[in-house]
């Protein structure tokens, strides 16, 4: 006699999380459409290939005003992740609403650990550190890119600075928490402090760049000045300005 042996697949659950830019629409609708055009007329791949979530919270749109809405950002090749600051409703065929996100924050970069065969050790457990505060500090607060970074690639390090030795090439982006430093040339996109950072600069040897953003404050280059290309360059925050100076 022959049994049969049911095996039953098991499912694997795992929390991720994902990189969308958050737009905020303003009413009137039409004039954010506008500027929003005029933004992509002057960097044409700036959100290519990125999810975004629309927070509606100021709009005040009703379900159809935000169906109109969402077709009219696919129709400029702009992908809709999600919806916040509505209510869930069936009504339509719409992005699913999202959870409250977190909203990034100054990142507090943690002091070096130093590590010595000789330290001695604590005199009392009450001046020990805990365990997961000692963890979280030896996590790696920076990302160093040995390789030129291509046309087409995308390199995203929320946690920390970004370090490129190469150049970056014409329609790549590098995408830092914290500050970014090239050591060649850079010819695509540059966004540090993108976790809320007013701190962070970018820093390049040579600058032949598309866009410079740090947080929500941008330039392309059609904005920025030409006596700073082809030189070395820093781009830092002074309150909500985004200043951008030759390196001497």
């Amino acid at each position: 006699m022959s049994s049969r042996i049911s095996q039953r697949q098991s499912l694997t659950f795992r929390a991720r999380t994902y990189m969308a830019f958050a737009f905020s629409p303003q009413p009137p609708i039409a004039d954010w459409l506008a500027a929003l055009d005029a933004m992509l007329k002057r960097s044409k791949s700036f959100f290519a290939g990125h999810p975004v979530a629309l927070d509606l919270s100021a709009a005040q749109l009703d379900q159809a005003e935000i169906a109109q809405l969402v077709a009219a950002l696919e129709a400029r090749h702009i992908r809709v992740l999600g919806i916040e600051g509505v209510e869930p409703s069936c009504d339509l065929q719409l992005p699913p609403v999202l959870r409250a996100a977190r909203v990034g924050q100054d990142i507090e970069r943690p002091e070096p650990a130093v590590s010595s065969a000789n330290a001695e050790p604590a005199a009392s457990s009450a001046n020990a550190e805990p365990a997961n505060a000692v963890a979280k500090r030896e996590q790696p607060t920076s990302l160093m890119i040995e390789n030129p970074v291509r046309s087409g690639q995308s390199v995203v390090f929320i946690e920390g600075d970004v370090t490129v030795l190469g150049s970056v090439g014409s329609g790549a982006e590098i995408i830092a928490g914290g500050s970014i430093h090239i050591y060649g040339t850079l010819r695509g996109l540059a966004m540090a402090g993108a976790a809320g950072d007013a701190r962070a600069r970018i820093f390049c040897h040579r600058f032949e760049g598309e866009l410079l953003a740090i947080g929500p404050h941008y330039r392309t280059a059609e904005e920025i000045d030409d006596s700073l290309r082809r030189g070395p360059t820093q781009a830092w925050l002074d309150g909500n300005t985004l200043k951008i100076s030759a390196m001497n």
